[in-house]
């Protein structure tokens, strides 16, 4: 390389470190050096050498914040760890009674230190950054799969393309909140009213359309912006903080830009102080948030807290107070969601709440509608719970005509399929009993079905199984095991070989367990440690089916709720039709053979599982230390006979070597099982 274009290539990289450095200045110290004017001069500058000399044109540099081509659909990104939900607290009673709960779980009522943060009204993102360089960017989606926007995330300047410092993690997963502040807000309304474009109710409604451009040039001309609130994954042995807090401000170090009010604090006392506080500058910020995020700022105790279905025990948002408006009440519908929940849903003349048109409301279910005594013609106060979900708060008595209103009447059968509705006892929710021939719930049941956990079929993916169903290929489970190679490589991206793989993975799907076929069928509550004990429990499929109420609540694990469940599952003709076709299709399991308890080498030994188990997992392991009479408890004390510790162990791992606990590897466990039969 001669000296000339050496000379250049050093002159642009000194323009991205320069920009690199104003970003810094501008975005997390929120101390900018230089005026726009000076930062757009120097971007120029570097955007011309880039294009005069591609060779020497990098996907880090400030420049790629233009955006780039047109896409033509997100992928999807499975999530290494789960992004989960926040439980909510609307009072200073319920924020007391989460702090309570903590206490309770950790048998401790020392004072804890919290972290405090507004909850940002923007799109949670997930970040990953590997050796520094950010290299994928996905929306949270379900909280196991999004949406990959990582060239629309780049556009971004407030997020770095390449962090700052050495001491990162080799691989770090950053996740935050994109968000658009309300100047860029409103300045963005202005421009597409002029412009004929769409304008938008919200902030959120922005930032997450703009977010969700498959043309990253228009993201990268929307004012967006981006405040981390946590880490993800990261490499094993990395130097991070065992404090959230601690955590933020190592983000902050290498490049991150984090909320500026962001707080330490001790005691329900001092977070109730901070809400206060934050709702007194809420119209002040520049940004909208819709309440207040507390984390206990302990990593070790958050391990400890552990989670509760889709949410940590350890974390909670504390909202805002509701904004309401007064509308009339046209109509009631039923929807009949994917789990066969039905909902009422309100069809409302359209009001404006919060600068959001809401013309839709829950009702939530029978109990709701009953306590409100509302009828269709009733004058209404809805309210946008959490300034997301709108929802009917009460009636307004005084503007009644009571020849004007008819009665709200749940159905008796499922507005989709017909088949009989539930409701459990002590449940508020009314359910579909057809969860294997509902159009509502069948793109969800067969993506059950054929999960890794449930028949396990190699290829079918979830866009394939929409598909399938789309097209009326498949209206139940049993019609996978009647498609031919010919139909599915018809199908978009399938070829001929492609079809042929997944003939041969339903027909290998056939051979399976019992359990595994009792948890395929997608029965309410009941999960693989459930299926597993139903079929330790009953040997067959004829005795779980024609099992009585009283039987079930014998087995280990079940109780009123899902005994009631399984009962109304299996009294449904259609599903019993689709169990036996299932059947008829070749689908069987070898023989349990009955042995009793004093025969179960483990019994009596009870084991913790903790890490990742690369062979097998968790949930497979639980399952075959069951078959074999153990208990498997989520906590290690000094009952633990075993600790299976598997690739990252965290806090479970040392209480057990100070408790003297044996800890087996992946090997042994695998080891353990082959002796005993179970695998």
């Amino acid at each position: 390389m001669n000296d000339s274009l050496n000379q250049i290539k050093q002159q642009i990289t000194e323009l991205r470190s320069l920009l690199e450095d104003y970003n810094y200045q501008y975005y997390v110290e929120d101390n900018p050096s230089v005026p726009d004017a000076e930062y757009d001069r120097v971007m120029k500058e570097l955007i011309s050498l880039e294009q005069a000399h591609p060779e020497f044109q990098s996907p880090d540099s400030p420049s790629q914040k233009v955006g780039g081509e047109a896409l033509s659909v997100f992928e999807q990104v499975e999530h290494r760890v789960p992004m989960l939900s926040l439980d909510n607290v609307f009072s200073d009673d319920e924020l007391k009674a989460f702090e309570q709960r903590i206490f309770d779980r950790l048998k401790n009522s020392q004072p804890l230190e919290f972290s405090c943060e507004p909850k940002l009204d923007g799109l949670a993102i997930s970040i990953l950054y590997r050796d520094g360089k950010l290299v994928q960017a996905a929306t949270r989606g379900d909280g196991r799969v999004g949406e990959n926007v990582t060239d629309n995330i780049k556009t971004i300047r407030s997020i770095p393309l390449k962090l700052r410092g050495d001491n990162y993690p080799a691989e770090l997963e950053v996740r935050g909140e994109v968000f658009m502040p309300k100047a860029g807000f409103e300045k963005l309304n202005v421009y597409q009213k002029e412009n004929g474009g769409k304008v938008f109710a919200n902030p959120r409604n922005a930032a997450a359309g703009s977010l969700r451009q498959l043309d990253s040039k228009i993201t990268a001309a929307r004012p967006l912006a981006f405040y981390a609130y946590s880490t993800g994954y990261f490499s094993p042995g990395a130097d991070i903080a065992g404090s959230h807090f601690a955590r933020m401000m190592q983000l902050k170090g290498w490049g991150l830009p984090v909320c500026p009010v962001i707080k330490k604090v001790t005691g329900s006392d001092e977070l109730a102080e901070y809400y206060n506080w934050i709702g007194e500058q809420r119209n002040n910020l520049a940004y909208e948030i819709d309440g207040v995020v507390y984390k206990v700022d302990s990593i070790e105790l958050q391990e400890t807290l552990g989670f509760v279905a889709r949410a940590p025990r350890w974390a909670t948002a504390h909202k805002f107070p509701a904004q309401e408006e007064i509308t009339k009440l046209l109509d009631v519908e039923f929807q009949v969601g994917r789990t066969g929940a039905i909902t009422p849903v309100a069809r409302l003349q359209p009001v404006s709440v919060g600068g959001v048109t809401v013309s839709n409301a829950t009702l939530h279910n029978a109990d709701e509608i009953a306590r409100l005594q509302i009828k269709i013609g009733d004058t209404v106060i809805i309210r946008r719970a959490g300034d997301v979900i709108p929802q009917v708060v009460s009636v307004v008595e005084e503007k009644r005509c009571d020849a004007e209103l008819k009665d709200i009447v749940f159905p008796t059968e499922c507005p989709v399929c017909g088949s009989h509705v539930e409701r459990i006892e002590d449940e508020a929710v009314t359910r579909c009993s057809g969860g294997l021939i509902c159009g509502a719930q069948l793109k969800e049941s067969i993506k059950h079905f054929a999960s890794r956990k449930a028949l396990d079929v190699d290829g079918l993916g979830n866009k394939l199984v929409e598909a399938f169903v789309d097209l009326n290929l498949i209206k139940t489970p049993a019609d996978l095991f009647t498609l031919s190679a010919e139909q599915i490589a018809k199908m978009e991206r399938m070829g001929p070989k492609s079809a042929e793989n997944l003939v041969n993975s339903l027909q290998k799907s056939k051979q399976t367990t019992l359990a595994k076929f009792l948890y395929s069928l997608g029965i309410r509550e009941v999960g693989e440690a459930t299926a597993n004990n139903l079929a330790l429990y009953f040997k067959t499929l004829d005795a779980v089916q024609n099992a009585t109420y009283e039987q079930l609540i014998e087995v280990n694990d079940v109780g009123k709720v899902v005994a009631e469940h399984i009962v109304s599952f299996f009294s449904e003709a259609h599903n019993q039709a689709v169990i036996q076709a299932l059947l008829d299709a070749g689908i069987h399991w070898p023989e349990i053979k009955a042995v009793s308890e004093d025969e179960l080498p483990l019994k009596d030994k009870t084991f913790v599982l903790t890490g990742t188990l690369s062979t097998m997992g968790r949930n497979d392991a639980k399952a075959h230390l069951q078959t074999l009479g153990a208990k498997v408890s989520g906590s290690v004390s000094a009952k633990t006979h075993y600790l299976v510790a598997g690739e990252s162990a965290g806090s479970k791992l040392s209480k057990a070597q100070d408790l003297g606990v044996e800890i087996l590897n992946e090997d042994d466990l695998t080891a353990l099982l082959t002796e005993h039969g179970a695998i």
